[in-house]
């Protein structure tokens, strides 16, 4: 297959998931409050865990990484997981918690998220991938957004098991 036609193919296949996960009315499944959305310039200190500790959290603990899983594939259109994957279209995650975001090696970030400042923890995930160009705008992530928050759960919870990098 010619590297043209599976560059197609991925776009497709990120353009055809871009909706799932999304609810009819676009608003956060379960969602009753209206705060503003976190931000990476609101987001403020953070705490870093090692991937067990925040896995020991009630929210990731009662995860269903096997959603996770699936919803991944989501991820898995642009990015790698595994330990020593390649940079596709988007950076490889192996590791990616507790990592300055726009610091893995040998990846062309985009200017905002290269000058971010923040670190990845499942906080700035979650914010992350609920709404990435309300948390970053200019970034060049070409996803929507995953609206419910067990959803976010499950896909953190997965990406903290599969992509623990021993920290």
């Amino acid at each position: 297959m010619s590297r043209a036609v599976l560059i197609i193919l991925i776009t497709a296949a990120t353009c055809s998931l871009g909706s799932c996960g999304q609810s009819g009315t676009g608003a956060p499944s379960g969602s009753s409050t209206k705060a503003p959305p976190l931000t990476a310039a609101t987001l403020g200190e953070q705490t870093i865990l090692s991937p067990k500790d925040y896995l020991a959290q009630d929210k990731y603990a009662a995860a269903d990484t096997g959603r996770g899983e699936a919803l991944s594939m989501q991820c898995r259109a642009c990015h790698t997981l595994e330990q020593g994957g390649a940079n596709v279209l988007g950076p490889n995650l192996f590791g990616v918690f507790s990592r300055t975001a726009g610091s893995a090696p040998d990846y062309p970030y985009s200017e905002v998220l290269a000058a971010g400042g923040f670190i990845w923890t499942p906080r700035a995930l979650d914010a992350w991938l609920a709404q990435p160009f309300a948390f970053l705008p200019g970034n060049r992530m070409s996803f929507p957004g995953l609206t419910d928050g067990n959803d976010r759960n499950a896909v953190i919870a997965y990406l903290l098991q599969y992509t623990d990098s021993g920290t």
